[in-house]
């Protein structure tokens, strides 16, 4: 990856788009924004604020024990990106290329983070209305939260709007954990170019994908008039992705997958940097995930902690099974292989994690590290001789179960039926 210097065009161009998010800023504030002195009440008078549930989602107080646990998801899986896949990724390339690829998780951490203020999050997760006279909420959301204007905190009364899909914690939090959903699955794409993209090229690429890619797909599956979401009863099909198997993984690796066809096979390449780096790297992942899939029951309650458990085992499966069957193929385990086993482990529990038991995260870990490696490896040897560019073939297995099409309302994680426990491997490019 190269550095180019920017020409006088481009320096403009960025100066106008920065004016222009300050601007959309300062007119989508609202007094909802501001916190005003409670008024003042009669002497032991009590204003009651109702706590926020499914049923109760205007003017309520929201759960702290909640609002707690999602605010500790969202810190530790905005680290999954920064500094975890930075390192994961900066460990398998060479020595000369390690500070470009740790700036590029940086880099698009900004850049994400900006488009989605704008109006990214309103894309994905708002509904949509009519463009010249035809419904399209199903496929793409409005812009009523462009510049996040509207969302309600009240501080000093304790006071706030939640989101359909978080009912008991403020819509800011649910934004931010939103938020580094969106970062790392454009993240992980740079997998797929490490080394061979210059930086100005990836950045239009990503923040173009970002908008007209991850925005609709988030939609899809998340939006409260998705096509694919299963709450909307007028979907084209239910779709059960519990904490972004669909919407990240498969996104991601299918971007990644195009994105080395078209720059093709390297003409220069070498040997891994720093395995250490890898397995830091890998290490901070699989802590991240607890976040991620734990933190997408949105409560601090049973579901967040079958999740964590089925999340953890399937992991230590995955990264086990790989190293045995490494060891049987080429005689030895290596660094590489127990960290990419983990790491396909946790992309294969991920849509199933709130809906499978104990067993049936043990069966997943051994399809995913099976599955996985011979696939990588073949990827590998038939295409690209690249560590980088071949963990991206992992994103593109999705392992679930044949119970997970039953209501979620209906599903309990860990309730041991046979259809929880026995998964369906299937395989996405």
């Amino acid at each position: 990856m190269t550095f180019k210097k920017p020409s006088r065009a481009g320096l403009v161009a960025l100066i106008f788009g920065v004016l222009l998010g300050i601007c959309l800023n300062v007119s989508s504030f609202t007094p909802s924004h501001a916190q005003e002195p409670p008024t003042a009440t009669e002497p032991g008078a009590a204003v009651e604020t109702l706590a926020c549930d499914s049923k109760v989602q205007k003017e309520c107080s929201p759960n702290s024990g909640d609002t707690a646990w999602m605010l500790t998801s969202m810190a530790i899986v905005l680290m999954m990106t920064i500094p975890g896949l930075a390192l994961f990724y900066g460990g398998m390339v060479r020595k000369k290329n390690v500070g470009d690829t740790v700036m590029t998780s940086f880099a698009i951490t900004c850049l994400v983070s900006i488009l989605w203020l704008l109006f990214t999050y309103s894309l994905a997760f708002r509904e949509g209305g009519d463009v010249f006279g035809f419904d399209m909420g199903w496929f793409i959301g409005g812009l009523d939260r462009a510049g996040l204007q509207g969302i309600l905190s009240d501080i000093a009364n304790s006071k706030g709007n939640p989101y359909s899909l978080a009912p008991t914690i403020p819509e800011s939090v649910y934004i931010c954990f939103q938020l580094t959903f969106a970062i790392i699955t454009a993240a992980l794409i740079a997998g797929s170019f490490a080394e061979r993209m210059k930086f100005s090229a990836m950045l239009w690429f990503i923040g173009l994908w970002a908008i007209f890619v991850y925005s609709p797909i988030a939609h899809w599956v998340w939006g409260p008039d998705g096509m694919f979401n299963w709450a909307n009863a007028h979907s084209f099909v239910n779709v059960l992705d519990f904490a972004g198997g669909t919407v990240v993984h498969v996104n991601s690796g299918t971007a990644g997958l195009m994105c080395a066809l078209m720059l093709g096979k390297r003409k220069d390449t070498g040997p891994a940097h720093n395995m250490v780096y890898t397995f830091i790297g890998a290490s901070l992942l699989w802590v991240g995930w607890f976040g991620f899939n734990a933190g997408s029951a949105v409560t601090a309650g049973l579901q967040a902690g079958m999740a964590m458990l089925v999340t953890h085992m399937a992991t230590a499966t995955a990264g086990f099974t790989w190293m045995i069957v490494e060891w049987i193929m080429k005689g030895k385990p290596t660094v590489i292989g127990i960290c990419s086993g983990a790491v396909a482990g946790l992309v294969a529990i991920t849509p199933a994690s709130g809906y499978v038991g104990p067993v049936g995260s043990l069966c997943i870990g051994v399809a995913a590290g099976v599955v996985c490696r011979n696939g990588m490896t073949h990827f590998s040897m038939t295409h690209f001789n690249d560590d980088a560019v071949a963990q991206q073939s992992a994103l593109g297995t999705q392992v679930r179960g044949p119970g997970s099409r039953q209501d979620p309302s209906t599903a309990r994680a860990g309730a041991g039926s046979p259809a929880l426990t026995v998964p369906r491997l299937v395989w996405r490019i």
